[in-house]
Order: C-alpha cells, then sequence, then structure tokens
C-alpha cells in the first residue's frame, strides 16, 4: 500500500513548497554608459528660464546671488537679498559642469574637458568670453567618473537610472539570485512583504564656496584640483584665464579650501597645506596623513578641522578630526570625535557645523576642542555641505534640495527657506 501511495505522497509535497512563495521587491541604480561629442559641448553653453532643481550639487554665494550647481547641466542663480523668500532668476546650461567660482562678475566654471569664462553681469544673458580647451582629461561626482579621449574627441559619461524590480522568493528561506542587465549596479535595497508587494585682496569681489570644493580663488590666480594635480590659472585678464602650471599632488585629491596666504587641500590619504605667498607657484608645506576616506578640510586660526567619511573612499571610519596648525610644517592630531556620515563642514568663531549625509546637520560648541558639544541634530533632510555667511545665514545643500538656516543661535537653528528637489 505504501508503495501505491508514496508517488502521490511526493507530489503533494512538491505542490505545497512551491506554493510556499513571497514576493520581494528590490530597487538599485544603474549606470548606464554615454557618449558625449566635443562640439555638443562647446556649443552648449545658453542662458534659459529658471528650472526645477532635480540634481543638486555644489553651491557658491555671491554678492546677493545664490548660485547652485546642477549636476553636469548648469547652475540655477538665485537671487538671495531676502533669506526667507529666495527668488529664481536664470538658469546657466554648462554641459557637464560641476564646480565654479565668481569674482567681479566673470564666471569660472568646468565644461567637462574646457574651462570657461562667462560674463555674469546680467545672468538673464549670459555670454561666453573664454575657454581653455582640454584642462581636464577626467572627472567625478558620486563615486562615478567620466574621462576625455583626445583622440576621438568624445567624452564618456554615465546617466544613473533608478529600477524597481519583483521577483519570487521561497518566504526568505533562499537568498535570490540577480542576473545582471547591463551597466553597474550601486545602493542596493531590498523590500520585503507577502504575495504581493574664500580669498581676493584687494577691492575685487569674489564669491564664497563650500568645503567640497574644487575651484578657488586668490588673487588674480584661480586654482582647481583634479585628483591628481593643482592647477593654476592667471586671470589678470579676466575674460580670458591662461594656464600657467600644474602640481602633481598624488592621487585621490578632493578638496581645496583658502585660508589667509595658504591653501589647504584635502585628499584621501591627506592633508596638504600649501604656501601659495607666491600665487603662481603654491609651494607644500607638509602634509598631515590619516587613514583612507574621504576628505573634507576648512581652516580658522591655528586649527584645521577634517571630516573623514567610509564609502567610495574605501574607508571604515566616520570621524571629524580636529588638527593643530599652529606650526604650519608640524601639523598634529588635536582629537577626533566618532560622527555618523560626515561630509561637508564649516566652522566661525566657536561654532562648527557638519553635514552628516543622510543623518542631517549638526551644530557644534568647539570652545574646548578636547570636550566638544553637540548644540543641534536636524535629521529631518540630507546635507552635502555648508556655508556660512555673514549675518548669521547658513547655506546648506542636501541631495534633497536646497536650505537656509539663521544660526544667530547655533543651539536652534531656524529654518528661513528651502528649495525642494523636483
Amino acid at each position: 500500500m505504501l508503495r501505491k501511495i508514496l508517488p502521490f505522497l511526493i507530489l503533494a509535497a512538491l505542490q505545497w513548497s512551491c506554493s510556499d512563495e513571497c514576493t520581494q521587491t528590490r530597487t538599485y541604480t544603474v549606470w548606464i554608459p554615454f557618449t558625449v561629442g566635443y562640439e555638443t559641448v562647446r556649443n552648449g553653453i545658453a542662458s534659459a528660464e529658471p528650472q526645477d532643481l532635480k540634481e543638486p550639487g555644489k553651491i557658491y554665494a555671491y554678492k546677493q546671488y545664490l548660485l547652485i550647481g546642477e549636476v553636469k547641466k548648469g547652475i540655477h542663480v538665485i537671487d538671495n537679498s531676502d533669506p526667507r523668500s529666495p527668488r529664481p532668476v536664470s538658469f546657466i546650461k554648462i554641459p557637464g559642469v560641476l564646480d565654479f567660482v565668481v569674482k567681479n562678475e566673470m564666471l569660472y566654471a568646468d565644461s567637462y574637458m574646457d574651462l570657461v569664462s562667462l560674463d555674469l553681469s546680467d545672468p538673464l544673458h549670459i555670454k561666453e568670453t573664454g575657454r581653455k580647451t582640454g584642462m581636464f582629461n577626467r572627472g567625478i561626482w558620486n563615486g562615478r567618473s567620466w574621462y576625455y579621449d583626445s583622440r576621438t574627441q568624445t567624452i564618456t559619461d554615465y546617466t544613473k537610472e533608478v529600477r524597481t524590480e519583483s521577483y519570487k522568493t521561497n518566504c526568505g528561506n533562499d537568498e535570490p539570485r540577480f542576473i545582471g542587465m547591463g551597466g553597474s549596479y550601486d545602493q542596493l535595497s531590498l523590500n520585503s512583504g507577502s504575495s504581493g508587494s574664500q580669498g581676493s585682496p584687494g577691492g575685487d569681489v569674489a564669491g564664497q564656496g563650500g568645503s567640497m570644493a574644487r575651484f578657488t580663488l586668490y588673487d588674480h590666480f584661480l586654482y582647481t584640483v583634479t585628483d591628481t594635480d593643482l592647477m593654476v590659472f592667471d586671470i589678470s585678464n579676466p575674460a580670458m584665464p591662461d594656464s600657467t602650471g600644474k602640481i602633481n599632488l598624488g592621487s585621490g585629491i578632493e578638496t581645496i579650501f583658502p585660508y589667509r596666504d595658504l591653501l589647504f587641500i584635502g585628499s584621501n590619504t591627506g592633508m596638504y597645506i600649501y604656501d601659495n605667498q607666491n600665487p603662481e607657484k603654491p609651494e607644500r608645506m607638509s602634509i598631515f596623513s590619516h587613514a583612507r576616506a574621504c576628505d573634507p578640510v576648512v581652516a580658522e586660526n591655528d586649527r584645521a578641522y577634517v571630516t573623514l567619511r567610509s564609502g567610495p573612499c574605501g574607508a571604515a571610519q566616520n570621524q571629524l578630526q580636529i588638527i593643530n596648525i599652529t606650526n604650519l610644517q608640524a601639523p598634529f592630531l588635536v582629537k577626533a570625535y566618532p560622527m555618523q556620515q560626515p561630509h561637508g563642514l564649516s566652522v566661525s568663531g566657536k561654532t562648527l557645523t557638519l553635514c552628516e549625509g543622510t543623518y542631517g546637520l549638526k551644530s557644534f560648541d568647539i570652545t574646548n576642542e578636547n570636550s566638544i558639544k553637540e548644540l543641534q541634530h536636524i535629521t529631518d533632510h540630507h546635507a552635502f555641505d555648508v556655508i556660512q555667511l555673514s549675518g548669521d545665514i547658513l547655506l546648506v545643500i542636501g541631495d534633497d534640495g536646497f536650505y537656509q538656516y539663521s544660526n544667530a543661535n547655533p543651539s536652534q537653528l531656524q529654518l528661513l527657506s528651502k528649495i525642494a528637489k523636483k
């Protein structure tokens, strides 16, 4: 009898196990390569009507204007005369733009491989005045690089596409098998359900950038950093920058911050201090080394402040480091403080403001550097970089938009306005 009913028992068991399924979804980012031609880039600069903020990039303040980068697309120009009610003015189309600065109504920006100078005196009618071609061979944003091939005169870049898929699993008993579909994956997440679901001396007027900047100004020079080099441009003729030199810094260079007659350069292995009393030929004074990490830096008086972040730079630590720079030839660590996901930062007097990425924005009392005190932690938005303006105004940019605060009381930052990502 057992031999007769055994096949039916096995079949029933198989049918039961096959029906024991759940539906899960996965959301992931695919980076899809594309190419852009030389002429398309160089003919792509134009003025346009204000546009929605879609992929926020770097921020910059100049006179009454706020400039917000739209990653590799252009720059939003906003009248910030009233911080409680910023008014969009125009959008400047610049293919490939990531970094920019402004001095005396002249905007300098990268446009993939070129450095362009634009007359900003009328933001509604931008005019290209000069272009230094082939200055940058590659660039990086959000861990993804583009590169320029001078032989074919094309740029290879990547566009980001977020995809969501559903698939069947054995209710969590087996790991799903993913099948590649082209491109490269990033930021994988699973959601389960059951069945169904800066400085310019003299009378010049220059703007102010953040700690994540790769462009900065000093006197009549523009400095830019690539991932390997410090590049020097003479802007004595503001309309036509002239490349005057290049200093190899090694690899993993990320940011540049000017302070007095110094340049602080952040890399993913350390902080470089350069003397630029001879601004045409900055000279290295010292290197403060640290574990491999993403690394912006700012400085004030005899202290430098560095954030170390895990992630694409390869580190497993997240820290704020306070560095004594009394002796510029021999900087040393005062103290390191654990953080969550530190990005850009700003310091003014005894207050330090720090961006914690997906964990928001923090303010600290740094009166006692051996025991700094957290004053406030804002957790309801992303924070990538911050600029401290005079008059107790903080400009904050994040993946989800732009935020403007009054920090007259650093323990109670007051939101003045925001421009949300659409």
